[in-house]
């Protein structure tokens, strides 16, 4: 289930830079009434191999399979044993299908599955295209969910309750339904997409300590990675089948990444502990909805106590640096800062969290512009675009477009400031959706820049 925390997302990247008068006109930036530019969409996607051993693969393959997110075990591995068919029903909205067009095509040629639309008659996949408020009448903190043994939202109303709708009793896989909003912006269709048919053909954990997967709460990656596909080709080796116990499976998955994943037979293992429920907890408390500002700032702080208690030294520590950074940017912006940049130092410079460092950059190039800084805005600018497009994230690369744009026309390059402000609306459109939503990022992030 994806879930919607909008503190994720980059709609609201700038939020702790309201020192800056966010009401006076930004003049220099604002979109002209015309229309805009046509959205823009990614090209033939170049996913990362995973950069770790077989001996931690095969750790994470079985904690992703035989647990749930709650922390319960399941018996037996499921996937489908068969040909798997799939059919959209509802209104879709207008990206959709060609979203989905690509991904059962990378499905199927870098994680070797057999699965197919259909047009007509039933599937083993239903994805159902509904309004958002739908889903949120259905299961309130969901953005897009996935639900077993039935075929329509209707039907899960009709049988919510039941066994069969659980998926801590699933024993096999039929029949499924995926439930994605039609009227969000492209980019939340197309992560829907990948993350609930991941989770309806493949592993239903997710696991913070992935640095390099969808298959992970905090929301970083949205976009199928090497990662996840070679869980997802593995999954589906013909070693393994449906009803087989944890330690079956575990006898056979050393020569499936062999197989899949020779590189990694060569790799040390990192052997990352696993994210103890007190840590999980408080990030929990600090992203969620329903408490206090106050209350997720306490929460925020006792993540990178208890990181620091650990002794991690990687992405989590980062994550909940950043978080906590967040939590203060409006009330002590400085310090904010720091936690930004001690983030940016456990990430280190691993290919696997390029895209981390992106987000934060992100809110250390609107700290610096807010502060009429542009060259320092501009040292972080080039290598974050990059990251953001490599892994697909048109909210984010549209975003620190125009935050490059505003700091090209501090340092006074006013014409590759224009320039590039074009070049982002197209992204935007995809990343945000709708023109007044275009509008108002693009106002929004003029509005830091200083009176001059």
């Amino acid at each position: 289930m994806k879930i919607c925390r909008a503190v994720l997302a980059f709609v609201v990247v700038l939020a702790g830079c309201d020192t800056v008068p966010l009401e006076r006109p930004p003049t220099r930036a604002t979109i002209a009434d015309s229309a805009l530019p046509p959205v823009k969409t990614f090209g033939a996607p170049s996913p990362v191999d995973p950069q770790r051993s077989n001996v931690d693969m095969a750790r994470d393959f079985l904690d992703l399979h035989f647990k749930l997110e709650g922390g319960t075990t399941l018996p037996t591995f499921t996937r489908f044993d068969a040909p798997i068919t799939l059919r959209v029903t509802g209104k879709p909205a207008s990206n959709l299908n060609s979203d989905l067009t690509n991904l059962l095509s990378r499905l199927q040629q870098e994680a070797g599955i057999s699965i197919r639309r259909v047009n007509s008659g039933s599937a083993n996949i239903t994805i159902e295209s509904v309004s958002r408020s739908e889903i949120r009448r259905a299961l309130p903190r969901a953005a897009c969910f996935v639900v077993p043994n039935v075929s329509s939202l209707a039907e899960y109303r009709r049988s919510k309750r039941r066994a069969s709708t659980n998926w801590a009793q699933l024993r096999q896989r039929e029949t499924l339904a995926i439930f994605i909003p039609n009227d969000v912006s492209p980019q939340e269709v197309r992560d829907c997409l990948h993350e609930e048919l991941a989770q309806s053909i493949g592993p239903l954990n997710d696991l913070y300590r992935l640095p390099d997967s969808v298959f992970n709460d905090d929301n970083v990656h949205t976009v199928l990675t090497g990662f996840d596909m070679l869980i997802l080709r593995a999954t589906y080796a013909p070693e393994l089948s449906t009803g087989m116990s944890r330690a079956q499976v575990a006898a056979r998955l050393p020569a499936i990444l062999t197989r899949y994943n020779p590189a990694g037979d060569a790799l040390p293992s990192t052997a990352l502990q696993e994210s103890p429920r007190e840590w999980i907890s408080s990030i929990e408390t600090a992203l969620g909805p329903d408490v206090s500002t106050e209350t997720r700032r306490r929460a925020a702080n006792q993540a990178v106590t208890t990181a620091q208690k650990l002794g991690w030294q990687e992405h989590r520590r980062a994550f909940s640096h950043y978080i906590l950074g967040r939590m203060i940017q409006s009330s002590d912006p400085v310090l904010a800062q720091r936690h930004f940049q001690t983030a940016l130092r456990y990430l280190g410079q691993s290919p696997s969290t390029q895209l981390h460092r992106a987000q934060i950059v992100a809110r250390m190039m609107a700290y610096d512009i807010a502060r009429g800084q542009g060259s320092n805005a501009l040292s972080f600018a080039e290598q974050s675009i990059t990251a953001a497009a490599k892994f697909e994230n048109a909210a984010l690369l549209s975003t620190l477009m125009l935050l490059q744009a505003e700091a090209l026309e501090l340092t006074g390059d006013f014409e590759a400031a224009q320039a590039v402000r074009l070049d982002s609306l197209g992204w935007a459109r995809y990343g945000f959706g709708s023109d007044w939503a275009v509008r108002s990022k693009v106002n929004e992030i003029a509005a830091l820049r200083p009176n001059t």
